[in-house]
C-alpha cells in the first residue's frame, strides 16, 4: 500500500468514526467504523491502536475544526453577529461532539491528551470572539469567558439531551438577550 493510500485510509477512518461515534457514542464499534470506511479492522488498529486513540483523534479533529471556524469569524465586520452565530453553531453541533467525548471518557481516554489541548485552543478562540463582540458594544462587558462557557455548555447539554430545535432556538434567544448590551 502506498503512503498516499494509507493517508487516504486514515482520513476516511476519521470521517467515518466521527459519524459512527457521534451517532452511537460508546456503544458504537470500531468494527462498524471499519465496515463503513471500507477497510479491515486491522487497518483501523494500524492507524489507531485502541478505541480510545481513535476517539481522541476524532475529538481532536473536531475541536481543531471548530477553532478554525472561530478564528475565521474573528475578523468579521460585525463581531457581535460573529460571536452569537458561532455560539449558536457550537450548540447546534454539540450532540455528536458530546457523544464522542463521552465515548472517549468511557474508553479510558487521557484527560490531558491532544483533544484537551485542542479544546483549550477552542476555548481561547471563543474568548477572542467574546472580547471582539464586547469591544464592538454587542455583548455586555460585565460578562467573562467562564460565564459564557457555562452558558454554552448548558445549552449544548440541553441540545444533547434531545430538546427540539424550537426549544433550542428559543433558549438561545433568551441567552443572547441576557448577553447583549442594553440600549
Amino acid at each position: 500500500m502506498s503512503r498516499s493510500d494509507a493517508q487516504a485510509n486514515r482520513a476516511k477512518i476519521l470521517v467515518v468514526a466521527e459519524e459512527v461515534f457521534g451517532a452511537g457514542g460508546e456503544g458504537a464499534s470500531t468494527e462498524e467504523v471499519a465496515r463503513r470506511a471500507g477497510v479491515g479492522i486491522a487497518t483501523v488498529f494500524r492507524h489507531y491502536p485502541t478505541k480510545a486513540a481513535l476517539l481522541e483523534a476524532v475529538l481532536t479533529e473536531r475541536f481543531t475544526r471548530l477553532a478554525g471556524r472561530a478564528k475565521a469569524e474573528a475578523g468579521a465586520q460585525d463581531p457581535g453577529r460573529a460571536f452569537f452565530d458561532f455560539f449558536a453553531y457550537m450548540v447546534a453541533d454539540s450532540a455528536s461532539k458530546i457523544a464522542i467525548a463521552e465515548a472517549l471518557a468511557e474508553a479510558g481516554g487521557a484527560l490531558d491528551g491532544p483533544a484537551a489541548v485542542a479544546s483549550r485552543e477552542l476555548h481561547d478562540t471563543v474568548g477572542v470572539l467574546l472580547a471582539q463582540a464586547q469591544a464592538a458594544g454587542a455583548v455586555r462587558t460585565d460578562v467573562d469567558l467562564p460565564e459564557v462557557y457555562a452558558l454554552l455548555i448548558g445549552a449544548s447539554r440541553a441540545a444533547y439531551a434531545g430538546v427540539g430545535p424550537e426549544v433550542r432556538d428559543r433558549s438561545l434567544k433568551i441567552i443572547f438577550d441576557g448577553l447583549a448590551t442594553r440600549p
